[in-house]
């Protein structure tokens, strides 16, 4: 699933304390010849706030079950990503489809200035401040998928200095 990044560090979800949320609950329609079948479809975030999150679909006739496959589906999305002190390390764009989601560090006390989809990606990895626009399409499926593209693109000093192949000093230096 994070084939296309750099540098992602997947997680098992064993011995971590995961707290879910969940971001979206959809009634679907499937129209046969005996009528309408109805279905719902739930998209749900976990995350330790302390870095680490995933996100997860899950699809069933009940509200209940969908949400509980959701959960598992998540759990099974791990990922963990760089935070600097309750921000993030730099700014970042992400798109997934016609979502487009940009992410800003904020200063201390600014708090999470995001809606809907994008704030509970950001509050399950455990980013207290930060400013988010999020434009294009605002389907909560697609604007998550725009939050974790950008968050995986995400990389601290450390990192940036071992690609570089240069000291920590001279990230910031220079």
């Amino acid at each position: 699933m994070y084939q296309n990044y750099k540098n992602v560090e997947t997680v098992k979800p064993g011995g971590l304390e995961l707290k879910d949320r969940l971001v979206g609950v959809q009634r679907v329609t499937k129209v046969t010849k005996g009528g309408r079948a109805f279905g719902f479809s739930a998209i749900v975030v976990v995350g330790d706030e302390n870095g680490v999150v995933g996100h997860g679909l899950g699809k069933s006739k009940e509200v209940a079950d969908a949400i509980s496959k959701a959960v598992e589906d998540a759990k099974k999305n791990l990922v963990r990503i760089p935070l600097n002190s309750g921000t993030l390390p730099h700014e970042q764009k992400g798109k997934y489809s016609g979502a487009r989601v940009y992410l800003q560090p904020a200063s201390h006390g600014t708090g999470v200035i995001a809606g809907g989809a994008v704030r509970a990606v950001l509050e399950a990895v455990g980013v207290h401040d930060v400013l988010s626009k999020s434009q294009g399409s605002s389907n909560p499926h697609n604007v998550v998928k725009a939050t974790f593209d950008a968050l995986l693109q995400l990389r601290d000093a450390k990192t940036v200095a071992a690609q570089r192949g240069i000291s920590l000093e001279k990230v910031f230096k220079g």
